[in-house]
């Protein structure tokens, strides 16, 4: 089973975030994991019942341990009779050129068909007996494989992804039999118009770089890609400190670590030469794409500026605007009652059917900005809308607004770190993008920590008077030109 490629957002579930052991769960993780007290085994059991502040002291801790090839494994014990582990690898199209962008896409297929000890149909029956699903996806900067099975599995999943990372089966007829079906998948990907406009985004905002590609790769290299490439990019790019084995649920951490060093030791470490991949540098171009389809009954528009990348100290500010801003869609109740303004704006007056506002985060930078899907008549109004809405982050934000946002953010984190798969994901690209899994009570001590005029600061550096990126596609003859999109990037105030 294949996940489909996601945008990470900072702050979700896809999204966040020396010694050979690290805890990471200060002294209060530690404490309330040694008494177990009955808040914790309530949160294990589903977190029911529990306070805001319960969680947050209750949380377990992630333990975090190097091999000797430089592989880190972390786990998080949350006492469910189901884990989830996996393998993510700082892999992704960012790290592709123009000629093998793809590979990455390509090479999740390839997981799926089999391996050097077990054919496809021995893998599927593996999986299948155990009761497990085995998943992947490709991003702009990270690939990952990750299985959920019951705890007592653990050391066998553990074993099954090593073969499907580390021993796929490339034969010759195996790449030949992919292409097909990777062909047919990105011809299906084309009518998931969203994802479309994402692209497209992120294509004209880094033009000329690395992350401008999509993940999926273009037709043309799935045509032409071929088992030679595909080698020399696993060759390049699966290397031991470059990958994360994570776990949560029902596991062992020693138990853990013992199946990684049977199954995952030998993993290389060592490149040819200089070869060691490193991620060029992106420079983001206020610009714009418009895809005209006056046949189309919908018009899709994204709108973005640079942002913060994961590492930068602006990245909660940025997190809490992002939460101002909302999210919409026509079937949600509450009216004109809605908390976010420019949601009730949108009911008011019929804006859209949806927008989303996103941070979509990478090592470096982000785009934050909103997507948003409206008929042919009301692109200008909800463009202005939404470019008056990020002036209000930026001038006149207030208490109570930043108050309500740090509430609704706490809330989504909690929310989506619900089951063992989203916890095991946060913690894989957590570790990956930070070295280390990032506490509840941390990130709830850093959106404390946010005022109104951090927050306005913090905006007015990223939003206020810059070049933003736009793509378009759709009936899209009323959206405004470039210039005009741009002059309403400030205001004129006496």
């Amino acid at each position: 089973r294949r996940a489909r490629p996601r945008h990470p957002q900072c702050g979700d579930s896809d999204s966040e975030m020396a010694a050979s052991v690290c805890r990471a769960g200060g002294l209060v993780g530690r404490a309330v994991g040694r008494v177990r007290t009955p808040a914790l085994l309530c949160l294990r059991r589903g977190q029911s019942g529990l306070s805001y502040a319960q969680c947050l002291r209750s949380s377990p801790e992630t333990q975090l341990t190097t091999l000797d090839n430089g592989l880190r494994v972390a786990s998080q014990e949350t006492g469910h009779p189901t884990c989830t582990v996996g393998v993510w690898i700082n892999a992704g199209s960012r790290y592709e050129t123009e000629r093998n962008n793809g590979c990455g896409f390509f090479l999740e297929h390839m997981a799926f068909k089999g391996t050097k000890k077990l054919p496809q149909a021995a893998l599927e029956q593996e999986v299948e007996s155990m009761g497990a699903h085995l998943s992947a996806y490709t991003s702009r900067e990270m690939s990952a494989y990750y299985m959920k099975a019951l705890s007592q599995d653990l050391p066998r999943a553990v074993e099954l992804l090593s073969e499907v990372v580390g021993s796929a089966a490339l034969g010759d007829s195996d790449v030949e039999r992919q292409r097909a079906v990777v062909l047919r998948e990105l011809e299906e990907a084309e009518s998931g118009l969203q994802e479309v406009c994402l692209d497209l985004l992120h294509a004209t905002a880094y033009q000329g770089t690395p992350l401008g590609q999509s993940p999926l790769g273009p037709s043309d290299n799935a045509r032409t890609l071929t088992r030679q490439d595909l080698l020399e990019y696993i060759s390049c790019h699966y290397k031991a400190p470059r990958m994360v084995l994570a776990a949560a649920g029902g596991v062992s951490h020693s138990e853990l670590v013992a199946a990684a060093r049977q199954h995952l030791s030998g993993v290389g470490f060592e490149y040819d030469g200089d070869a060691v991949p490193v991620a060029a540098p992106c420079r983001f171009t206020g610009s714009d794409v418009r895809v005209r389809d006056d046949a189309m009954p919908l018009a899709h528009v994204a709108i973005a500026v640079e942002g913060a990348g994961w590492e930068s100290p602006d990245i909660v500010p940025l997190m809490i605007a992002r939460t101002l801003i909302g999210n919409y869609d026509v079937t949600y109740g509450g009216d004109k009652n809605l908390s976010s303004r420019l949601s009730q704006l949108a009911v008011q007056h019929g804006l859209c059917h949806s927008f989303q506002s996103f941070n979509t985060c990478y090592s470096d930078t982000a785009l934050f900005g909103i997507h948003f899907v409206t008929d042919k008549h009301h692109i200008e109004d909800m463009l202005h809308f939404a470019q008056a809405q990020w002036m209000m982050l930026c001038t006149t934000v207030t208490e109570s607004d930043v108050a309500r946002a740090k509430n609704l953010l706490k809330t989504s984190l909690l929310a989506q770190l619900d089951g063992t798969t989203p916890v095991c994901d946060d913690i894989g690209r957590q570790i990956l993008s930070y070295g280390r899994h990032i506490p509840l009570a941390e990130w709830d001590a850093r959106i404390d920590a946010v005022t109104p005029k951090l927050l306005r600061d913090v905006c007015s550096k990223y939003i206020y008077d810059k070049c933003p990126a736009l793509a378009a596609v759709g009936p899209i003859e009323q959206l405004p030109d470039y210039n005009r999109i741009r002059s309403a990037m400030y205001w004129l105030r006496f």
